[in-house]
């Protein structure tokens, strides 16, 4: 088992003002908006997303999906782009199966004018392609995470083996982006996870009464994840165009 390096962030997905609220006091590092309702993935109307970025403090970070998307580059492109314009530091885009994926990292790479980093998910659950983590390190990504497209599958550390997860977080690291791990995590999950390394863990089913990804937010369960990830518990985390990497020692 492999001693962690760094501090691992806490990624909390919200899909409300008052949600975004509740965890940025309870102390998650990256505020992630998305509408569970919608998919593994489901993004938020793009008013909420803006209204959301408004309200939480400056000094925290906020990410928002742009749904599940096929990865197209002529439907991804403007996706990523009215995201990326609710004021947003993070836009995540997922690659399910279908499409292009290559074309679409590098069409992603030719929009140099837009201000939010960005950050590529593969489902662990979806037959992954490790490969795209190159593509997305050339193209200017700031990280890529694993999350899951089933949620009623199980958990990710149940649906990849630890030896792929050690697999991506390395491949990941060694391209220079930030490594994130998500996908119905629960409580007991954190502590194996830890030894990975990862630079996030992301939650929604363990932050809500009974664990359903769909309920209402608990600030005793927000609590209890925070409690259970070691380390910058502060908003010590910049906003603006810091990508996350940047900042991690």
């Amino acid at each position: 088992m492999t001693t962690p390096r760094h501090d691992t962030r806490f990624l909390a997905s919200v899909r409300s003002v008052d949600e975004a609220h509740l965890c940025a006091i309870a102390g998650a590092d990256l505020i992630d908006c998305k509408e569970p309702h919608d998919g593994a993935l489901g993004a938020l109307p793009l008013d909420v997303v803006r209204s959301i970025r408004a309200a939480v403090p400056a000094d925290r970070l906020v990410s928002a999906t742009v749904g599940d998307l096929v990865p197209d580059p002529a439907v991804v492109r403007p996706a990523v782009a009215a995201m990326a314009a609710t004021g947003v530091d993070y836009v995540k885009i997922g690659f399910f199966p279908g499409g292009d994926a290559v074309a679409t990292i590098r069409a992603l790479a030719k929009d140099s004018g837009r201000k939010a980093a960005l950050v590529g998910l593969l489902l662990a659950d979806r037959n992954p392609d490790f490969s795209l983590i190159g593509e997305m390190g050339a193209a200017g990504f700031a990280g890529v995470m694993l999350d899951t497209a089933g949620k009623s599958s199980g958990a990710l550390p149940d649906v990849m083996p630890r030896a792929a997860l050690k697999t991506f977080i390395e491949t990941a690291h060694g391209m220079g982006l930030f490594a994130g791990l998500a996908g119905s995590l629960r409580l007991a999950h954190i502590a194996q996870l830890l030894a990975f390394n990862p630079d996030l863990l992301g939650f929604r089913g363990a932050l809500c009464r009974a664990g359903d990804r769909r309920g209402v937010l608990d600030r005793a369960c927000v609590k209890a994840v925070r409690d259970a990830i070691p380390g910058a518990k502060s908003n010590g985390l910049n906003a603006g165009m810091t990508r996350l990497h940047e900042v991690l020692p």
